[in-house]
């Protein structure tokens, strides 16, 4: 009886060992192995990069290395990580963009390059939805959002790439019931032409990203007066000329008024959320080009009101753009640096926090950004959706392969992924604007 009891013991624990050998998180890859390609992303993979980890300015050429998108083979699926699902939930869009749930469970799909926002209706754990065409015939839109918050709004906002305007709005509504009325004019136009949008949680404010014309603020000049005059009539770190009101987030009231500065030296927010535990606003960002395939990386990060980021003269702190050598000393010690560094040119262009009730618990509270993937590295990466660990609410610099396997080989892509949102039933949706789709992620 002494050795079965023992014996059982042993299988016990060995029993034990192996569920923790399968439920333990990963090594993460720190510095230089944080670096890779799209061949190294699967699910599970985690990554911390640090600004100390960053290769000089030059230590590989700059490529131009767009992807070529294809028809999705009969047999792709992305790939989740053991537990999860994913299905396809919509396809024959024209380029899905942002998605954003309103109160009831109507899913709003921006179509940028149409001018039109779509709605999806399905009920909790239907695989399949119906749509409605909301409005059309607007000017690149990008952002909505509901307000005010809670199970009853009145206006839906749009963040056209020149404008913010508004519709009224009713519960279940799937076509505008009003004309829109503009309440912001004369965004900046050209260059990056996303405008994302976000109300902060107490709905005093609304926020307005705004992206840079140019990559590092190139063909701007000096500003009449010299730097020092213009430094002391302008908000820190925004350039001039047609930089004036980009490369940062905007405040306004939400009638449109009383517009200020809220954060700068953004490159490009492309995503601009508030972090519903915190109410913190947030910005997915895309970062420079021209620097070599590991520099600068793209990030992830809370967005401090007055805070100065570093575009165009230094990055990721006190980082200085060979291309802005000398320009701007008395900044140096002035730069936030961001929170979660991803791998460079992932372009991440969607961003939201998971609150549903789907997922293991362990993912309540933790990010969702959807990577775009860019034309400048030799080695292509993102294509991919990633989750940004937090702890206690806070970023804890890492980040995760959550949703990989839109790429097929070193030219050949058949998903890049734009728009995350987490759906009534706790489902996250995932937007495609290579073949027009609409992926559904699940826990088993």
């Amino acid at each position: 009886m002494r050795y079965h009891a023992i014996a059982a013991m042993a299988v016990a624990e060995l029993l034990l060992s192996a569920a923790s050998a399968q439920t333990a998180d990963p090594p993460v890859l720190k510095g230089k192995d944080a670096f890779g390609s799209w061949r190294d992303d699967k699910p599970g993979t985690i990554r911390l990069i640090r600004p100390e980890d960053l290769p000089p300015p030059g230590a590989t050429r700059s490529a131009s290395n767009g992807s070529r998108i294809v028809r999705r083979p009969a047999e792709a699926v992305p790939q989740v990580p053991p537990g999860f699902k994913i299905e396809l939930f919509a396809q024959g869009l024209s380029g899905p963009r942002t998605i954003r749930i309103a109160p009831n469970g109507d899913i709003f799909v921006v179509e940028s390059e149409e001018g039109r926002i779509r709605v999806f209706r399905a009920g909790d754990g239907a695989a399949k939805p119906a749509e409605a065409t909301y409005v059309s015939d607007l000017n690149y839109p990008f952002g909505i959002a509901f307000y005010p918050s809670g199970d009853d709004p009145k206006w839906f906002y749009v963040a056209n790439t020149d404008s913010v305007v508004r519709f009224p709005y009713h519960a279940g509504d799937v076509k505008a019931s009003g004309p829109a009325e503009t309440i912001v004019q004369n965004l900046p136009e050209g260059g990056h032409a996303t405008r994302d949008i976000a109300f902060t949680r107490d709905g005093s404010r609304m926020l307005v990203s705004v992206g840079s014309g140019s990559n590092v603020g190139e063909g701007t000049g000096r500003p009449p007066g010299g730097l020092e005059t213009w430094a002391s009539q302008h908000a820190l770190g925004a350039t001039w000329g047609y930089e004036t009101d980009r490369a940062g987030v905007l405040s306004f009231d939400p009638e449109g008024k009383h517009k200020s500065v809220f954060a700068t030296g953004i490159r490009n927010c492309v995503a601009l959320v508030v972090q519903p535990q915190s109410g913190e606003p947030w910005c997915a960002t895309n970062e420079r080009d021209g620097l070599g395939d590991d520099l600068v990386p793209d990030y992830v990060t809370r967005v401090r009101e007055g805070a100065f980021y570093g575009w165009p003269w230094y990055y990721l702190g006190a980082h200085e753009d060979p291309r802005q050598i000398g320009q701007r000393p008395d900044l140096k010690d002035k730069i936030t640096v961001p929170d979660v560094l991803l791998q460079s040119h992932s372009a991440p262009l969607g961003l939201t926090f998971y609150e549903g009730g789907n997922f293991p618990a362990e993912y309540r509270g933790d990010g969702f950004v959807a990577a775009h993937g860019s034309w400048n590295r030799a080695k292509r990466t993102g294509y991919k959706v990633v989750r940004i660990r937090m702890k206690d609410g806070v970023p804890t610099g890492e980040y995760e392969d959550f949703v990989t396997g839109f790429v097929l080989d070193d030219r050949d892509v058949w998903g890049r992924p734009v728009g995350v949102a987490v759906a009534h039933d706790g489902a996250l949706l995932i937007s495609d604007d290579a073949n027009g789709t609409i992926w559904r992620v699940t826990h088993e």
